[in-house]
């Protein structure tokens, strides 16, 4: 059974930064690609960013780039986020997911969530 924990969301000013945690259990962490979404109130899930099996590859929605980083410690079985300049529209629950297949990285099919963790950025 594959479990995902996320942690580190709270409430913090435009500006500020925050890292978010993911913790995994259930299979071999180091196999599959990881990603963040989120989920603001009255919209649907988007897609935030993902990071490789190897940590070596990366890729961001165009909204977080240059602001915010993926990666992840295969050692520790935990993916990050941090997110630097926090604006108000980044005000969201945010999930980490893990893809269904090992070693994929484009056209993922996610298969695992955790239960999100919210962050808040107030003016």
């Amino acid at each position: 059974q594959v479990q995902l924990a996320e942690s580190g969301g709270g409430l913090v000013q435009a500006g500020e930064s925050l890292r978010l945690s993911c913790t995994a259990s259930g299979r071999n962490f180091g196999d599959y690609t990881m990603a963040w979404f989120r989920q603001a109130p009255g919209k649907e899930r988007a897609y935030v960013a993902r990071i490789s099996w190897s940590g070596k590859t990366t890729e961001y929605a165009n909204s977080v780039k240059g602001r915010f980083t993926i990666s992840r410690d295969n050692a520790k079985n935990t993916l990050y986020l941090q997110m630097n300049s926090l604006k108000l529209e980044d005000t969201a629950n945010y999930y980490c997911t893990t893809a269904r297949s090992p070693h994929i990285f484009g056209n993922t099919d996610w298969a695992y969530w955790g239960q999100g963790t919210q962050v808040t950025v107030s003016s």
